[in-house]
């Protein structure tokens, strides 16, 4: 059933050869093994001097943003300070404007008012006149 059909080398299953390990053989072995554990470790070392290098750069991204946002916070106050002023003066500008209106109103409307802007510019016109000539 399994026989090799009566030549030899020439049957269905081929018999493994067989390596005689010697000490030469185990030494290359070990010292295949040693050289992968050195590569191993030196990997480990550069992988741990990359992730140190990733970690600082995280700490400093942390730093930064930390900074931007507390910018971003005073920024923020100021522009408030900034809205409360404009709002101040607005109702001011609001009330003056009001005022001149009814100044504008009590003296004869804008008709009265427009004459003595005139009469001012004619006024200053003859002033210069004079001094010139």
């Amino acid at each position: 059933m399994f026989g090799n059909g009566g030549a030899r080398g020439k049957g269905k299953y081929r018999q493994v050869p067989h390596h005689d390990f010697s000490d030469s053989d185990s030494d290359e072995a070990d010292d295949f093994i040693s050289q992968q554990v050195r590569n191993q470790r030196q990997q480990m070392k550069e992988q741990d001097e990359g992730l140190e290098m990733l970690s600082q750069s995280a700490d400093r991204l942390g730093m930064l943003s930390k900074n931007i946002h507390e910018e971003l916070g005073h920024q923020n106050k100021l522009l408030d300070e900034m809205e409360e002023d404009l709002d101040t003066a607005t109702t001011q500008l609001d009330f003056v404007t009001q005022k001149t209106r009814e100044l504008i109103q009590r003296s004869g409307g804008k008709k009265n008012f427009l004459i003595i802007v005139g009469l001012t510019l004619v006024v200053i016109v003859l002033i210069i006149l004079i001094i010139y000539t």
